[in-house]
């Protein structure tokens, strides 16, 4: 029974020895802004963590953090896209606040070329080009089921785009203006238009509807 005393008085001697250093040092609000080394522009969401531990913070949008630490602290800078960063707070301080503007310098990794292909040789893949099948899409099909004549009256009957639509309006603004201040011109003698009306009449545009 005296041994185990004696031994658990030991062990919490050694532990209160152990908090003794840890307790002697001072807390510090510490504070600052992790910006990137070559354009000091911050760098949000920066994950700052005390080495050893789980306590910690992450900067906002604008690179700015505060946080309660020790004097002595190992801190741990960390984000993506950046080299990790490290910094050690002082132990002789003056004040119980500190602040700093940390630099974090970009990590580029270049990654190595990789090919990806299904087939597993040159052979497989030469003998499936070969025998693959091409397959008509909706369009092709529906042009290879029309004749000439079809096509060329549904490309008439379409109306006009965007495009064609400007354009007409700019002729008829050019024959106003050319126009202007006499007489309009008279459709009797435009070839143009007897083309037209040949061939409206020919497709029954003036036939009575019963």
């Amino acid at each position: 029974m005296r041994i185990l005393t004696a031994l658990l008085a030991l062990i919490a001697f050694g532990s209160l020895h152990a908090q003794q250093p840890d307790q002697q040092r001072g807390l510090v609000q510490f504070s600052g802004v992790v910006v990137t080394g070559d354009s000091l522009e911050p760098v949000p969401f920066t994950s700052i963590l005390i080495k050893g531990s789980y306590r910690g913070t992450v900067s906002d949008v604008y690179g700015y953090f505060s946080f309660v630490a020790q004097q002595g602290d190992t801190l741990q800078f960390a984000a993506v896209g950046f080299k990790r960063g490290q910094y050690v707070i002082p132990t002789d301080l003056p004040d119980n606040k500190y602040s700093m503007i940390h630099q974090l310098y970009p990590d580029t990794i270049m990654l190595g070329e990789m090919q990806v292909s299904p087939y597993p040789s040159k052979e497989q893949f030469a003998e499936a080009f070969l025998n693959m099948q091409l397959g008509d899409d909706d369009y092709l099909r529906a042009m290879s089921n029309m004749s000439p004549a079809q096509m060329m009256q549904r490309m008439e009957d379409m109306p006009p785009d965007a495009a064609g639509s400007y354009q007409t309006l700019t002729m008829l603004d050019q024959t106003r203006l050319y126009q202007q201040g006499g007489m309009p011109t008279i459709n009797l003698m435009n070839p143009i238009a007897w083309a037209q009306f040949l061939q409206a009449w020919r497709n029954g545009a003036y036939k009575k509807k019963r």
